[in-house]
């Protein structure tokens, strides 16, 4: 497996203390299936940590969850804005379980999040002047 497709440790979310530095600081893109956070990470690769309580359903359903969300990302890395780490939470009600919509659902958020933390910076230098 080449770099271009694996899903190497440098792009996970793998500390508590990382997960709760981007839910408690970054911002946040609710989803159909999932609550989306964001949070800069100084211009390094994306990085993705995934949260699937018990809540959402027995072993099987949570595993199929978070494969789903990382296969969308490995898949998906080269459409992604750099420079962010994200959690993905999944939500109670409905466990996500086409690959499609969670595709969709990946990049959007991602887009969403990129967007609010660049009008963040754009009113910050415009209070600064």
């Amino acid at each position: 497996m080449t770099e271009g497709e694996g899903f190497p440790k440098r792009l996970r979310l793998r500390r508590r203390r990382e997960f709760l530095s981007v839910q408690r600081g970054g911002r946040r893109a609710p989803t159909g299936h999932f609550i989306v956070y964001g949070r800069p990470n100084g211009g390094r690769p994306t990085r993705l940590g995934i949260t699937v309580s018990r809540k959402v359903g027995k072993a099987h359903v949570r595993n199929r969850v978070k494969r789903l969300v990382r296969e969308a990302f490995r898949r998906h890395r080269g459409e992604m804005p750099r420079g962010l780490d994200l959690v993905f939470v999944a939500r109670n009600e409905r466990p996500a379980d086409d690959f499609r919509q969670v595709v969709e659902e990946l990049l959007g958020a991602a887009r969403r999040l990129e967007g609010q933390m660049a009008a963040e910076r754009r009113g910050d230098r415009q209070r600064r002047r």
